[in-house]
């Protein structure tokens, strides 16, 4: 059997279509139609009037799963128009000044035009040899990252998906760390090896209660479960408490387990507090833990310009997550892993003959990373910083910041409003309805979203529902918010009179 009996006969003849590839034959056509897009969009960014329309899943469902993608339509701008129905007409809008819900934010114009690069050029940066200048780019930017929080001069990193995988991969770094000590420790005491899921089932991680999920979520993908995260107390602040901490750790070792890391939050999701990082770090130093912190939604911090001390004690973490595509402004999905020492990256490499091989010299970000094939990410945050540069950022996150404060005491002046927790150090609000049970608070968010007239979000706060405002647009001001609240209490009002 030969090459050519392998292949499939040649298709019959088909009508002329327009170019599917882009190339050097396509150019044109590739002009025309992100300039046909361009203008789309456009439009509907100057028409929007409202974050969202509402739409209920039953409502759109429907129409998608009536699409029959076997049988394509006549041209792009059928299709187009197909999408625009199925999907933007009823598109949640960041940029909205009154989408206040969850952490999106509105993205920077230089990020959104680096897009277009991104997936026309098609970079893969795992390997050099796929992704040459786009390798050193992304190693600048981890580079400056690491310098900004102070990592010191062996630290290194990469991009992500975001800060779910990111605190996934510091936590196995975090893990295996451990379980490398604790084999070393029983060969020089008992002179014997231990294998490594031996230790497993002892290690332990150390966590607020106000931690990102995704911590749980590592755990159990690591194959520790969720037993293996113990739960630091937090102050009145939502901030973890050091002493309860460092309690928490001596327990740990008087039951025979391992203290694997800490994960001290730098802007928790729901109230935006950031946990007192010095003295944890001088806890972590004592025990000789590993130190992580999550700084996914506070990494606007590294930038502003009144809140930098914030992050005090940041410099002694062995990893930190950052995303860019929260307090930076930059599109979905830009995201990075620093760690203070290069040497740890090493529990995620693995060497391919076909890609990167262990004789290898080049420079192959894929040895650092759990992802292979990856996007060049990056380039956003390049092309925003070299145009609007860090202090134009900084003061972006200055001002949500501010909003927030601004906010809370509108709240607390008014007395259809009670404040749900103390004001944020970021940009959060948690506010109740006066005298309002859980169920009006679900039927006011529910109506809100229905009329346009804002978006907000809920959560539980020792125990009752609370709404929420992550405030992440810097053209928010507070005429924007005062509608939504005021909307809010609307709703409730009427909710509650139907009961």
């Amino acid at each position: 059997m030969t090459s050519a009996d392998l292949r499939p006969a040649p298709a019959p003849h088909q009508r002329t279509a327009p170019p599917a590839l882009l190339g050097r034959d396509s150019a044109a056509a590739y002009r025309g139609l992100v300039a046909d897009v361009a203008d789309r969009i456009a439009a509907r960014f100057a028409a929007v009037e409202r974050p969202w329309t509402g739409a209920a899943p039953a409502a759109l469902a429907p129409s998608i799963a009536a699409v029959d993608l076997d049988r394509p339509l006549e041209s792009f701008e059928a299709a187009f128009d197909e999408v625009g129905a199925l999907y933007l007409d009823d598109a949640v809008w960041f940029h909205h000044p009154r989408y206040l819900a969850h952490l999106n934010c509105p993205v920077a114009l230089p990020a959104v035009a680096a897009e277009t690069v991104l997936a026309a050029v098609n970079t893969s940066v795992d390997t050099w040899d796929q992704s040459a200048g786009g390798t050193l780019i992304e190693q600048r930017l981890v580079e400056w990252t690491a310098q900004r929080l102070g990592l010191g001069p062996d630290a290194d990193g990469v991009f992500t998906s975001g800060g779910t995988q990111s605190n996934l991969q510091a936590l196995l770094l975090a893990r295996d760390e451990a379980v490398e000590a604790q084999q070393l420790k029983h060969e020089v005491e008992h002179g014997t090896p231990l294998r490594g899921v031996e230790v497993l089932p002892r290690l332990r991680f150390f966590a607020s209660p106000h931690s990102h999920f995704s911590v749980v979520k590592a755990a159990r993908l690591l194959g520790l479960g969720e037993d293996a995260v113990v739960t630091v107390p937090a102050d009145d602040w939502f901030r973890m408490n050091p002493a309860a901490l460092d309690a928490a750790i001596e327990t740990c070792r008087e039951q025979g387990n391992v203290p694997a890391a800490i994960v001290a939050t730098a802007g928790t999701t729901d109230f935006g507090s950031v946990d007192p990082l010095a003295p944890v770090a001088e806890i972590a130093a004592a025990h000789r833990v590993w130190l992580h912190v999550d700084a996914a939604y506070g990494c606007g911090l590294l930038v502003s310009l009144e809140h930098r001390a914030l992050l005090a004690g940041v410099e002694a973490a062995d990893s930190v997550t950052v995303d860019y595509h929260k307090s930076f402004f930059q599109p979905v999905s830009s995201s990075a892993l620093l760690v203070r020492d290069r040497a740890a990256l090493r529990h995620v490499t693995h060497h391919a003959d076909y890609l990167n091989p262990a004789e290898g010299a080049l420079p192959n970000q894929v040895d650092k990373s759990l992802q292979t094939t990856r996007r060049f990410d990056a380039l956003k945050l390049w092309m925003t910083l070299r145009t609007l540069g860090p202090d134009a950022i900084g003061a972006m996150f200055d001002r949500v910041c501010a909003l927030a404060d601004e906010t809370w005491d509108w709240l607390a002046s008014d007395p259809r409003f009670e404040v749900a927790a103390p004001p944020s150090q970021l940009s959060t609000v948690l506010f109740r309805l006066a005298g309002a049970d859980d169920a009006t608070h679900r039927r006011a968010r529910e109506a809100l979203a229905a009329s346009g007239e804002g978006m907000v979000a809920a959560t539980r706060v020792e125990g009752r529902i609370a709404l929420k405002l992550t405030l992440l647009n810097p053209e928010t001001a507070l005429d924007d918010v005062v509608p939504v609240l005021e909307a809010l209490a609307r709703h409730g009002k009427t909710a509650q009179e139907a009961v």
